[in-house]
């Protein structure tokens, strides 16, 4: 019988532990399943250290399949990895974009059916890895702004009407109000796409195809492609920035002629100081950080 190890959080709430429960149980009989509660990146480090040869299941989002997977890579064990997903999270973007079950049960069904199959990864110069997407400029201030609401709402209601999940949108809002607009210069594959002259409301790229539950900032990646999307708005105008986000909201912000949507597998990005929000982990402020794609870095349990 085979077997896995199984990482949760331990601060996950009532709702999250009955999708679980109900996860399990459809695995039960069917694969030997340790169950790892982690806290923190120590414990998390301890518990990857007995993973051993045995598949690695992310119950939780995007977040947590961050948090393990930046592990794995800092040890060098990434590559021999096969990760699986049960999509506990908020917004669960990495899963709709490969495709995997959002109903927990279901995700747990595909652990076992599914293949191991290939994943690309985006790393920068500093040891950091990107699973989904990393963004910047409004959508990371609306990131940050987010996450706060998302904590100060988090424990308010449960399971599918938490309010927790308003977070993005009313960070999103709020950023809308007094959006940044930075000068910087972006370079794909060493050539220049974006410079100073052409301030920026947002960049963003992607391994995954949508942030905050389902905004789609770089609908065309795809995380086997061996290829980075990069979609880089330069709606900076009051009339330009509305009708980024509506088009935004209606997926065909790429059409406008001030947005430019490209790939590579390389991305640079320098300038003034901006804030990044990568996989929902927010860092900065930065002048200048580069990523590039790791094709195949992994392998993930998919249809």
């Amino acid at each position: 019988m085979d077997s896995f190890l199984v990482i949760t959080n331990s601060d996950a709430g009532t709702a999250d532990q009955e999708a679980l429960d109900a996860a399990l149980s459809v695995l039960a009989g069917r694969v030997s399943v340790e169950v790892a509660a982690t806290a923190n990146p120590g414990e998390l480090d301890g518990v990857l250290h007995r993973a051993g040869s045995r598949p690695v299941v992310v119950a939780g989002g995007d977040g947590s399949l961050h948090a393990v997977a930046s592990v794995l890579h800092r040890r060098n064990e990434l590559k021999d990895k096969v990760l699986g997903l049960l999509p506990l999270g908020t917004g669960n973007d990495f899963a709709r974009a490969m495709n995997i079950p959002l109903d927990p049960a279901e995700a747990a069904d595909l652990l076992v059916t599914g293949k191991a199959r290939p994943v690309d990864l985006l790393v920068d110069e500093v040891g950091g890895i990107v699973v989904n997407s990393v963004h910047l400029g409004a959508s990371a201030q609306a990131s940050r702004r987010g996450a706060l609401w998302k904590s100060r709402l988090g424990s308010i209601g449960a399971g599918k009407v938490n309010l927790g999940k308003l977070g993005y949108p009313i960070g999103a809002l709020q950023a809308a109000v007094k959006p940044p607009q930075l000068r910087l210069r972006v370079e794909v594959d060493g050539r220049v796409v974006n410079d100073f002259d052409r301030p920026v409301l947002m960049v963003a790229v992607g391994n995954g195809t949508s942030v905050g539950g389902g905004t789609e900032l770089t609908p065309d990646a795809d995380a086997r492609d061996g290829l980075i999307d990069v979609m880089i708005s330069g709606s900076v105008g009051l009339l330009e920035k509305l009708g980024y986000v509506v088009q935004l909201a209606r997926g065909k912000h790429r059409q406008r002629d001030d947005v430019t949507y490209l790939r590579g597998q390389s991305v640079t990005v320098s300038g003034e100081p901006f804030y990044a929000s990568a996989d929902g982990e927010i860092y900065g402020p930065e002048r200048s950080r580069t990523w590039r794609l790791e094709p195949a870095a992994y392998s993930m349990f998919l249809p």
